[in-house]
């Protein structure tokens, strides 16, 4: 029988690479410091649930439609770096004065311009990825990327609970709008050193993008539309991690079990984002998306049926694992199916696609678990991820 040649998964990834991953990093953990404690603060504002709900959904809906047009502006650029860097800035400049929030409606304006630098950043960012990146190592690149990002996140939980903890709030009681304040404030820090690493990181130089021949069509290849309806699936059945502490409150978790089981789905998600890309290089994004939605489909399931908080971290450790095996290789797979000079416009597409199908997926989530119970809205959200992957298996080739 012939040997099936593998592509090799050595080398070392791109000086570029690790520079946005460590600008993604510090970005993280300064919104990560603050991300949690803003529910929380707008409370003491006054601010309603549906006020707070609004507050998110309007934040993500104005990033995901800026994640298409810049995508789109991209593939018209020769350097993409200054993109990336505006988008940067303006999340830095712009989140840390909730510090000076005195009405809900302050940190409505304040959280969607932080939306607005990750919408102008977000397909810039991925589309230098891709062009800086041998094929045969780009989920690894990804996936480091996405390892990055979660370690600020396990970071930021920590440096924000950290602070608090200085500032003289015990695990049992409540932080007090003024100590919050001071967290918002400190959590600065981090996105200074996000813009400096940025700086420092050197976009090799690509050729001018041509605008298009008369006639000649920049519409997104069929072999990417095709990709793109079972990544939208997979992205409906995603309802936010968030569904998973609601799940250990209800079954009786002390408060204090929250973050740590929060940060350990961080954690466990940066350990294996890197080797699952570096897996997904060598047998095949098809097969790693394939592979990670069911596990994901399994473990999501299971949760609803969870009776105990020790099997619920577990079931939690296993769902953080099966991220690892897609974060890399969904990137990886739109940018090996984009059309070569139009990848902006691919990475604006799909941002865009999963940004809308995970906003509907969580409100759907939300009202099913309402009406019919946890169980109900975990197994939904699992037999949609296993459509996903049979539709995924269907409409695109082995690769």
């Amino acid at each position: 029988m012939a040997s099936v040649d593998r592509p090799k998964i050595g080398g070392k990834l791109p000086k570029t690479v690790i520079g946005l991953g460590i600008v993604s990093l510090f970005t993280d953990i300064s919104s990560e410091a603050i991300f949690p404690l803003i529910p929380a603060f707008l409370t003491t504002l006054g601010a309603s649930n549906a006020f707070i709900g609004l507050i998110e959904g309007a934040a993500e809906f104005v990033a995901n439609i800026l994640k298409y047009l810049t995508g789109l502006v991209a593939d018209r650029r020769a350097r993409l770096k200054p993109l990336v860097l505006v988008g940067y800035g303006i999340s830095t400049v712009v989140r840390p004065l909730v510090a000076f929030a005195v009405a809900p409606w302050h940190v409505l304006a304040i959280r969607v311009g932080d939306r607005i630098g990750k919408g102008v950043r977000t397909s810039p960012r991925d589309a230098l990825i891709a062009g800086v990146t041998d094929p045969s190592m780009r989920a690894r690149a990804y996936g480091f990327h996405r390892a990055m990002d979660h370690a600020g996140a396990a970071i930021g939980t920590l440096l924000g609970a950290g602070l608090l903890w200085i500032l003289g709030v015990t695990a049992a009681g409540a932080a007090s709008a003024e100590q919050m304040r001071t967290v918002f404030l400190w959590a600065a820090a981090p996105g200074v050193f996000a813009m400096i690493a940025l700086a420092l990181t050197r976009e090799p130089p690509r050729p001018t993008p041509t605008p298009p021949a008369p006639g000649e069509s920049r519409a997104l290849p069929p072999a990417l539309k095709r990709a793109l309806l079972p990544i939208a699936l997979f992205a409906f059945a995603n309802a936010t991690d968030a569904f998973i502490l609601v799940k250990a409150a209800r079954l009786g978790a002390s408060p204090i079990l929250a973050p740590l089981l929060w940060l350990a789905l961080h954690v466990i998600k940066a350990s294996t984002a890197t080797a699952g890309g570096r897996l997904a290089d060598r047998y095949g994004k098809r097969n790693a998306l394939a592979l990670g939605w069911t596990v994901y489909a399994v473990t999501w399931s299971a949760v609803g049926f969870a009776e105990s908080v020790p099997l619920l971290f577990v079931l939690s450790a296993v769902y953080g694992t099966s991220h690892g095996l897609v974060e890399g290789a969904e990137k990886a797979l739109v940018a090996e199916l984009a059309a070569g000079n139009a990848k902006g416009k691919a990475f604006g597409a799909y941002n865009m696609l999963i940004g809308f199908a995970a906003l509907a997926a969580s409100t759907l989530f939300g009202v099913v678990w309402d009406q019919f119970g946890s169980v109900a809205a975990f197994a939904g959200s699992g037999a949609f991820a296993l459509l996903a992957a049979a539709t995924l298996l269907a409409v695109v080739p082995r690769r």
